[in-house]
């Protein structure tokens, strides 16, 4: 386990869903208005690792993943956290037709999962690539960008 979060370039392995979880807070001091990609299989702990970020961000309740609502909005005391799962749209123009600049703008914090269409749109953000272990409760993330 490295120091979190990630450089680009470099790999942590996780063990567990409280491991996920503490990853995902780390990345809650991102600058106000960032963008963080999560890519990665069905299953490889994306939302898990939001769900830490979130809780990190001072949200409660539970996150899920937006898999067919594409986005999510939670409400935290340090601002909103926007959370897309991109993994159903087919053209990225469905998301800024659903005023998705807007709502980065106006969020403390968007993370979008299969978001590889947009990455050229946002080139500062960090892309995480996660993926299972050899066992259920190991996850890998490396920091590609």
């Amino acid at each position: 386990m490295g120091a979190w979060p990630l450089a680009p370039g470099e790999t942590s392995t996780l063990r567990g869903l409280p491991e996920q979880q503490a990853f995902g807070a780390a990345w809650a001091a991102l600058p106000p208005g960032s963008v963080l990609f999560l890519e990665g299989e069905l299953g490889a702990g994306k939302t898990s690792l939001t769900q830490g970020l979130a809780q990190a961000l001072g949200f409660t309740e539970p996150v899920t993943s937006p898999t067919y609502a594409l986005m999510n909005l939670y409400p935290t005391p340090a601002g909103t956290l926007l959370h897309v799962d991109a993994y159903r749209v087919r053209d990225p123009a469905e998301l800024y037709e659903m005023d998705l600049e807007a709502l980065i703008e106006g969020s403390r914090l968007s993370v979008i999962e299969w978001g590889e269409r947009l990455y050229a749109d946002y080139p500062e953000a960090p892309v995480l690539h996660l993926e299972h272990m050899k066992s259920p409760e190991i996850r890998q993330v490396t920091r590609r960008r």
